[in-house]
């Protein structure tokens, strides 16, 4: 006798059980969607039917969701929203991150200053290149073996901590680098391996910017208490230092204030994520005008696009294009981290109800970094969104830049 086949899970089911496993409670969910509670209580009961693709893509961008499937029960239509494409560099620099030669076959490793100067070099390309991963693709899998064998032939713990804090970095580079590719194992892998790097560097800088990346990974995974633990943690122990710290320990301080803001803002807390913007606005005001931290961005030049960040992940449509015409985008020197700013604007207007400034953002975006595009969830989902509009024009700007991004086939 064959095995029943089981009744397909409705909609509706669906949005309650990953509404509950991101720690949402009804109000907060409505609030976000810009519904009532009455609404999620009628679609999550069955009482109204499936909303429209808008709407869709709305609840899988705050319920993050990362493949529609999940969302929308149908497997014959997957659409990785949150995951990019897997970069043709991804192998290399797997292989790289898993290999660990037995210290005798080691060729001799470079000193940690030589290491700390490639590292820096690699750290500039990115923040110039608009195909920053195949530029940090390319000098990673070398960054990476040399970096391993650095610590594991330093003659003296001095010389350890010092190769131990190079190697945090150069896994914090690789984070970047495997952001949103369809690998999170290796993502978590590499995480774990730059806070004990990290931490067996005893370096406050190496420790917050490896603490800053993994709440990120967290965040990202909607492991919002996983994200306020790590963040919290590294500023109890940063904090204390910040009167007499050098300016890349104030501006990841200042990183991981933010990110707890952040987090704030993805649960729905509008007084703890702007509370939290504020004391990282006066951290940043005791950095040099002409500073940028080289991993995180953080500096006074980027609190306006963190504040378009933050009321646009609270959905506050209104206050999200105010930030967003205040904000001086050409004053962030990075392009990724300029086309990740304007895909924000992006949001912006199109949570606004403005598609058209929204399409030409994105189009500004694609000019700064391709490849920052390609990989942002947020940016597909407002194209895939757009390509179903009304206008014939703005579907045919959507589906010209999907197309360019990949996101469409010719």
């Amino acid at each position: 006798m064959s095995e029943p086949t089981p009744e397909p899970v409705a909609f509706g089911e669906r949005v309650r059980v990953l509404r509950t496993r991101r720690g949402m409670s009804q109000v907060i969910l409505a609030g976000l969607l810009g519904k009532s509670p009455s609404w999620v209580k009628a679609i999550e009961g069955g009482r109204l039917k499936t909303p429209g693709l808008p709407m869709v893509l709305r609840l899988a961008e705050v319920l993050r969701v990362r493949n529609l499937s999940e969302l929308t029960g149908d497997v014959s239509t997957p659409a990785d929203l949150f995951v990019g494409p897997g970069h043709p560099r991804l192998p290399e620099v797997r292989a790289a991150v898993d290999a660990f030669p037995m210290t005798g076959s080691d060729r001799e490793a470079p000193a940690p200053e030589h290491l700390r100067a490639r590292l820096a070099r690699a750290w500039a390309a990115r923040h110039s290149a608009p195909n920053h991963r195949e530029v940090v693709g390319q000098l990673l899998p070398g960054l990476i073996r040399d970096a391993q064998a650095a610590a594991r032939q330093a003659p003296t713990a001095p010389d350890r901590r010092r190769a131990q804090a190079v190697l945090a970095e150069v896994y914090s580079l690789s984070q970047f680098f495997l952001a949103y590719q369809p690998d999170s194992a290796l993502l978590w892998r590499v995480a774990e391996r730059g806070m004990v790097a990290a931490q067996e560097s005893e370096d406050p800088h190496a420790f917050g910017t490896a603490a800053w990346l993994t709440a990120e990974a967290h965040r990202d995974a909607a492991h919002y208490d996983g994200a306020d633990g790590v963040t919290r943690a590294a500023l109890a122990y940063l904090e204390p230092q910040l009167a007499d710290a050098d300016n890349n320990v104030r501006a990841i301080a200042g990183s991981l204030q933010v990110a707890a803001g952040f987090t704030a803002a993805r649960r729905g807390d509008t007084g703890t994520a702007w509370g939290w913007w504020d004391k990282a606005d006066r951290t940043a005001g005791q950095l040099p005008k002409s500073y940028y931290h080289p991993v995180t961005s953080f500096s006074r030049a980027i609190m306006g696009a963190h504040a378009v960040t933050f009321a646009v992940e609270l959905h506050a449509g209104g206050e999200s294009v105010r930030q967003a015409t205040k904000a001086d985008a050409q004053g962030i020197p990075s392009r990724p981290r300029r086309a990740r700013h304007r895909i924000e604007e992006a949001r912006a207007y199109h949570l606004d109800g403005k598609s058209e400034a929204a399409l030409e953002t994105l189009a500004k975006a694609h000019e700064n970094a391709p490849e920052t595009l390609a990989y942002n969830g947020y940016a597909r989902r407002i194209l895939l969104e757009e390509t179903e509009a009304k206008a014939p024009e703005r579907r045919r700007r959507a589906s010209e830049l999907a197309v360019r991004m990949g996101v469409l086939g010719a």
